[in-house]
């Protein structure tokens, strides 16, 4: 295994201070935002798209301080019926093409996830299978929109030289659980995989370990992220939670440091689980907790991996 970083979680720093942190830190690969819901704090897509001597001084930066790229995450929702979804479904292009020219056969994205109807403004999440014109709504989805966009998604990725696009498990996307990715997966072919995230899975009532055995190769990349269910409050309104994410208090859940969630015999378990599914590659910390500074916060999870794991440096 491989200790990452999502470089968004130390989206403040500047690029040169950010890559200094996280091989200081004991990073050895990291993953870059490239647009849609990242703010792309540390690559100009167009500018490193454009040039050839600028996209080998973005490598060097990295390979002098003994780092690596692991992916290129371009998460968002390129299926939205409205005016973002079109931004997005460029920026997807955009970062899969770089990610070709960077010798990068890895990109991390979501599904992303289209309205109701064709008439529909905004997108529409179906969670349940009644009423039953949830049905129909599915229908719709998968077969007008998802499938299309995506069987074309999967011809430019092989264009570009993209052999793995790790889509996220995540709510409020039409591939959130092993079943919907399954299905994706089966349609499209095995150029779509998981980047498999455990903090999703714990919010929406999964298992992460029984999910990773579900998965098995289909497993591409990982994100290291943990997630602290609030039992009261859970108990009360449920994990369906829609109170602002900043209000800890009252939530039912959030996203923390690793080991502020789950002890590091649980993180021991996950990191077993990986291999015997016969993933052997990067653990890719993405710092989202919203009490712990980012620098400290990456420490930390640093050091539960290594405590969790064994890695091939050491």
């Amino acid at each position: 295994m491989k200790i990452g970083l999502v470089t968004d979680s130390l989206s403040h720093l500047p690029l040169d201070t950010m890559l200094d942190m996280a091989r200081d830190a004991g990073v050895s690969m990291v993953e870059f935002g490239c647009g849609n819901w990242s703010q792309a704090p540390h690559l100009d897509l167009d500018a490193l798209l454009a040039s050839p001597a600028a996209r080998c001084d973005f490598l060097a930066k990295l390979s002098g301080r003994g780092l690596a790229l692991s992916a290129l995450n371009c998460s968002g929702n390129p299926l939205h019926p409205g005016q973002p979804g079109a931004r997005h479904r460029d920026i997807t292009s955009k970062t899969i093409r770089l990610a070709g020219l960077l010798g990068l056969d890895r990109v991390v994205m979501m599904s992303g996830l289209p309205g109701g109807s064709p008439t529909d403004t905004t997108a529409n999440w179906i969670t349940t299978a009644w009423p039953p014109e949830t049905a129909a709504v599915l229908a719709y989805q998968w077969d007008d929109v998802i499938l299309p966009y995506w069987s074309a998604l999967a011809s430019q990725a092989h264009s570009a030289g993209v052999t793995r696009l790790c889509l996220e498990l995540h709510g409020h996307q039409a591939v959130y659980n092993v079943a919907t990715l399954k299905r994706l997966r089966a349609a499209v072919g095995p150029v779509v995989g998981a980047n498999f995230d455990p903090s999703h899975l714990f919010w929406m009532g999964a298992d992460p370990i029984a999910a990773i055995r579900a998965l098995g190769a289909a497993i591409y990349h990982v994100h290291a992220k943990d997630t602290r269910i609030d039992t009261a409050n859970a108990g009360i309104n449920s994990a369906i939670d829609t109170t602002a994410m900043a209000d800890l208090a009252a939530r039912s859940w959030g996203y923390v440091t690793l080991g502020f969630g789950h002890g590091e015999s649980w993180w021991r378990e996950f990191c077993v689980a990986l291999r015997l599914a016969g993933y052997d590659d990067v653990l890719s910390i993405e710092h989202e907790d919203r009490l712990l500074p980012p620098e400290e916060g990456v420490r930390r999870s640093v050091a539960m991996l290594r405590a969790a794991a064994h890695f091939a440096a050491d």
